[in-house]
């Protein structure tokens, strides 16, 4: 469970991370409707953009602070001055400021040394920190490095007045053990300091990561609407906030009900459809056709749903097909204004079955009403 009393803050990022997802790119208009569903269904912060990119992601980023939302709005830059110079220009009052932290990245990506990434963060940090800003350390490859010099990095950041440290797993390669345990020997060597964890699912496990990191105490979490993001995603907003409230007892106050709605829009909007088995959001996550299955969700929905589909503003379907028994055919029958018996529906059962194994999938209402009143030849008498 989560530790009693334990606040968790949601930062979603899909309008920063989830728009690195390899060809995606959101209109402004698009962003601000993705914004204003995000603000309306209460994620309190929202990760915006990269105003160091150009002008016309800086008018992106000043029109969302315009609309005046509920939400805090943050930038992401490097630990770097003309980055943060550009996000105080956009209007925003809190920036997450990355560097790379694990000795990989270090020696082969900035090609440089330990000392010099903890001078490039106090010199950094310094700089927003005096034009009064609200900043997250965001530590990238976090997951890859040494746990002493993610101490050190986190004792300079309290120091200096940062409000928060970003443990990033950038590649998506640790597993929860692992990422609940290295969050949890953080949070205890630099307690003063608020942890956020960021997470990505390369080996499918980000929604678990991150609930994982929360468990060990970290304040704040990443996601995306749909687990949009670099390469195989991040942690999915819905996933992540009804895991929390289902499997860990934890209601953070989001009106879940709207997650479909909002699902369908970025998926639109990014042009990756949403997959109709995607958990919590897909459009047929609540259907059901073993005939075990139906009967028992016919008789109590709990049996065989963790939650009601009406939770994330979708609804329950009964498919008939070749694993179907006679309690969804006579339901389905019903839905379709068609009465039939349960005996009735038993002697139908091998003719559906036969129907859905030759044309390998789920029957249509044409199909199940060609079976219950079937056509005569046309020389019958």
């Amino acid at each position: 469970m989560i530790p009693a009393g334990q606040t968790v803050i949601i930062d979603d990022t899909t309008l920063r991370d989830g728009e690195q997802t390899a060809g995606v790119v959101f209109s402004r208009r698009e962003k601000i409707a993705i914004a204003r569903m995000l603000d309306a269904v209460g994620v309190p912060e929202l990760e915006c953009g990269i105003p160091a990119m150009g002008e016309e992601e800086r008018d992106s980023i000043r029109a969302l602070v315009e609309l005046g939302l509920n939400a805090r709005l943050i930038t992401w830059n490097r630990a770097v001055i003309s980055d943060i110079r550009w996000s105080v220009s956009c209007g925003v009052s809190a920036v997450d400021i990355s560097l790379s932290v694990s000795d990989m990245m270090i020696a082969h990506k900035l090609r440089k040394s330990r000392e010099w990434v903890k001078e490039q963060l106090k010199v950094a940090l310094g700089f927003a920190k005096e034009r009064g800003l609200y900043v997250s350390v965001g530590g990238e490859d976090a997951s890859r490095a040494d746990l002493g010099f993610l101490i050190e990095l986190m004792e300079l950041t309290r120091s200096m007045g940062g409000d928060r440290f970003r443990f990033c797993d950038t590649l998506g390669i640790l597993d929860p053990f692992t990422m609940f345990d290295r969050v949890k020997a953080l949070r205890e060597a630099v307690p003063e300091l608020d942890m956020e964890v960021h997470t990505h699912n390369d080996l499918g496990m980000a929604t678990a990561n991150a609930i994982a990191g929360i468990r060990a105490g970290a304040k704040f979490v990443n996601t995306t609407v749909n687990g949009l993001g670099e390469r195989a995603g991040n942690a999915a907003l819905e996933e992540v906030v009804m895991g929390l409230k289902f499997a860990c007892g934890l209601d953070l106050g989001i009106d879940t009900h709207r997650f479909h709605e909002l699902s369908r829009f970025v998926g639109k909007a990014s042009q990756r459809p949403v997959p109709a088995w995607k958990a919590v959001v897909g459009e047929r996550v609540f259907s059901h056709e073993s005939g075990l299955h139906a009967d028992g969700v016919l008789k109590e929905p709990k049996n065989y749903e963790g939650f009601d589909p009406a939770e994330v503003g979708l609804k329950r379907h009964l498919v008939v097909g070749k694993h179907s028994g006679a309690s969804g055919l006579v339901d389905r029958y019903r839905e379709m204004g068609i009465q039939v018996s349960r005996g009735e529906a038993t002697a139908l059962m091998d003719q559906v079955r036969d129907t859905a194994q030759r044309v390998k999938r789920p029957l249509n209402d044409r199909e199940l009403r060609r079976i219950h009143h079937p056509l005569k030849p046309r020389n019958a008498a």
